[in-house]
């Protein structure tokens, strides 16, 4: 530190002076000495939907927690926005030892999966989180449990969703019906064109009688062969 380097330099100095330096490094050199969490900086970040909706109650919140107001960024869009700048610039800001601080979890995240994204971002960056109405910060082991919590909830979700879209195919194919896109050829024409087929008469002849484009017959043609 410069004062200190002075010091150890042993430069001569008027003695006030001197008595004033030495007061000043001893309270940077106690400071030195304190947990890297008392100079961790908060960068606050805030959504609102529309234009019409204000941020005062959750600026207020964020200054109240201790965010200086120069450090709070903003947007006004939509949570379920995969663009927003205000947000871009606050992860941008961020340095190893800060923590990013919010009024709430969904003024952060667009659903419960990309909420996780984003913290597990910010932990790999050694950054903290703090959502002020939920009391989560990660920065504690309180925080961290939550947040391993809320993880486990996402795996709970996706593992719900993919169970009901197969419970879903697997209840339409019982009843006779495959997913994916509605048939371009009804079942009856179909057992006609199937039966042209049979009889000798060419792809292209059977385009030709029954109306029907050449891609389109082989993409029906293939769902028929795997029935």
């Amino acid at each position: 530190m410069f004062f200190v380097s002075l010091i150890q330099m042993q430069v001569i100095l008027p003695n006030s002076i001197q008595i004033v330096y030495e007061k000043l490094c001893r309270i940077m050199v106690s400071y030195e000495n304190l947990p890297m969490e008392v100079f961790r900086m908060l960068v606050g970040y805030m959504r609102v939907s529309t234009e019409e909706q204000t941020t005062e109650l959750q600026k207020d919140a964020l200054i109240k927690y201790g965010v200086d107001s120069r450090n709070i960024y903003q947007d006004k869009i939509s949570g379920s926005k995969d663009s927003r700048d205000g947000l871009t610039k606050a992860l941008e800001f961020l340095q190893s030892g800060d923590t990013l601080v919010v009024w709430k979890l969904d003024r952060l995240g667009r659903s419960l999966a990309h909420l996780i994204g984003i913290i597990n971002t910010l932990k790999e960056k050694q950054i903290g989180f703090v959502s002020i109405t939920e009391g989560m910060d990660t920065t504690t082991p309180s925080g961290e449990l939550f947040f391993h919590i809320f993880g486990a909830l996402a795996q709970f979700e996706r593992s719900l969703i993919q169970q009901r879209v197969k419970a879903g195919l697997d209840s339409a194919r019982a009843r006779g019906r495959v997913g994916g896109r509605p048939r371009a050829i009804e079942d009856e024409k179909m057992t006609m064109i199937q039966k042209a087929l049979d009889g000798g008469m060419s792809k292209a002849a059977v385009c030709r009688t029954f109306s029907v484009k050449r891609s389109t017959l082989l993409d029906a043609l293939k769902r028929t062969k795997e029935l």
